[in-house]
């Protein structure tokens, strides 16, 4: 290329050039208006904004450019100065609003005005925003936000009013006779509600509270008819007056229905705490009833023995009240401890059902004992143990087939089949005269152990198997020496 020709291309780039300068000038001025632009959006409104179009957007001003303006343009951007916090005010709170000037709400104020103070709401925070520190409600302004005013006194004496009210209405419930009391002016009554429809196991409910309180009702089985029949009950359920009437008919059981042969009976102490442990005696357990009858009518001191019956026991019909009148007592270690603070003389069957509900042809062999409770009963009320073998009950009522199926449908322990029940109805139930022989052996004292032995697992069964070998060898020796079932 000649000097020439680069002579010619030279304003050409430099043309150029200059239109770069030109556009990058552009750019930059832009950005500069548009910095100005937010500039001035940040700055306190004091002009009303225009209102909005239909479809909700902001119609735009017209730009009057003028040399300010445009010298607003060329400089740098304005920052706007931060704002103060903003406070939490309630507007219900403040009844009057005074704002700067960029601002006059009044009753009688301009429209823009008001439309442009609802366009800032977001920003003054007016209901449950924030308001700023400057603004200030005037008297006649925002009466829509004046809460009715409710002093703390007239709720006070609405709410005393209303608990006078309640207790009225409970008072009025409790005495039928008297009239409700009138409402109390000032409160609404909620609407009463319609009665549920009366059913018969309502209808039963009410009859039996009816006649619970009737004269008749309590003169014969209330508290008076119980005061009339007993003279005194114990906290356990003895009868001492049913007891001395039952006692005839105890004796005449004793001494010629069952010919009752007792042996050892010096080893049970004339006085003092005792237990005596023995085994289950056929399938209606009344041994208890006949070792009661032996200690009272043969102990050279007429020992007073309370003896632990089975929970079934007590909810039997008829059976279990007059089990409870005549001295059984509920067993459990709190009733047993009870009655052994006192000194008395108590007899546990630790077989328990299992012991009353064996077949005949198991007769005589012990079932087990349990968990051993009547030994850490021993050890914690430093008791002595007397182990006894009552020899005859389980031919008085042999049982010889057991309806568990049935049982467990009417939920008692055993229904039994005998050789004359159920073939003679209620009357099977009697047991047969057969001659009992009661025989006490030699006490077994716990002195050695202390109350904390009772905690340790492997004592208590050690000592339960050694009480239950004693009874299990006098049962064995009792019948090698028995010479008939009957005599």
């Amino acid at each position: 290329m000649t000097r020439k020709d680069k002579k010619q291309d030279k304003p050409a780039s430099r043309r150029a050039a200059t239109t770069r300068d030109d556009d990058n000038g552009k750019r930059k001025r832009k950005r500069n208006v548009d910095t100005a632009a937010e500039a001035r959006a940040l700055r306190t409104r004091s002009e009303a904004p225009k209102p909005r179009g239909a479809k909700g957007k902001s119609k735009k001003r017209k730009k009057h450019s003028t040399k300010a303006d445009a010298a607003a343009d060329n400089q740098a951007p304005v920052v706007a100065a931060p704002q103060p916090p903003t406070a939490l005010v309630d507007a219900q709170v403040l009844p009057h609003v005074d704002l700067d000037s960029s601002y006059e709400l009044t009753a009688d104020g301009d429209d823009d005005d008001l439309y442009a103070l609802s366009e800032d709401v977001p920003e003054l925070g007016i209901g449950s925003r924030v308001v700023a520190p400057n603004v200030r409600f005037e008297d006649d302004a925002l009466e829509s936000f004046h809460p009715t005013a409710r002093t703390e006194g007239d709720v006070e004496d609405q709410i005393r009013a209303l608990e006078a009210r309640l207790d009225g209405l409970i008072q009025s419930a409790s005495r039928p006779d008297n009239p409700l009391p009138s409402p109390t002016p000032g409160l609404t009554l909620a609407p009463e509600i319609e009665p549920a429809p009366v059913s018969a196991e309502m209808i039963a409910v009410e009859s039996a509270a009816e006649l619970a309180g009737s004269e008749y009702y309590v003169q014969k089985w209330g508290r008076k008819g119980l005061r009339s029949r007993a003279e005194e009950v114990d906290e356990f359920g003895l009868d001492r007056s049913f007891d001395a009437k039952l006692r005839p008919v105890l004796d005449f059981i004793y001494r010629r229905y069952f010919r009752i042969q007792t042996e050892g009976i010096e080893n049970v102490p004339n006085e003092g705490r005792a237990v005596i442990v023995g085994n289950h005696s056929g399938s209606i357990p009344i041994d208890g009833l006949m070792l009661r009858t032996a200690l009272r009518t043969d102990h050279p001191a007429s020992r007073d023995l309370r003896w632990l019956a089975e929970d079934f026991l007590f909810y039997l019909p008829f059976a279990g009240v007059f089990m409870n009148r005549a001295g059984a007592v509920r067993a459990c270690q709190e009733n047993a401890e009870r009655l052994l603070s006192r000194d008395n003389l108590i007899a546990v069957f630790p077989e328990g059902v299992q012991g009353i509900r064996k077949l005949f042809r198991d007769r005589y062999r012990l079932q087990r004992f349990g968990r051993g409770g009547y030994i850490r009963l021993c050890l914690r009320t430093r008791a002595p143990l007397i182990p006894c073998a009552i020899i005859g009950g389980e031919e008085a009522s042999p049982l010889l087939y057991r309806f568990d199926t049935l049982a467990d449908l009417l939920r008692i322990p055993y229904l039994p089949v005998t050789p004359t029940f159920p073939a003679l109805g209620a009357l099977g139930l009697v047991p047969a005269p057969t001659k009992w022989r009661i025989k006490f052996g030699e006490p077994i004292a716990f002195d050695n152990y202390g109350p904390e032995a009772a905690d340790d697992d492997l004592l208590v069964g050690r000592l339960s198997e050694r009480v239950r070998a004693t009874i299990q060898s006098m049962l064995e020796t009792g019948l090698q020496k028995r010479r008939s079932v009957w005599f």
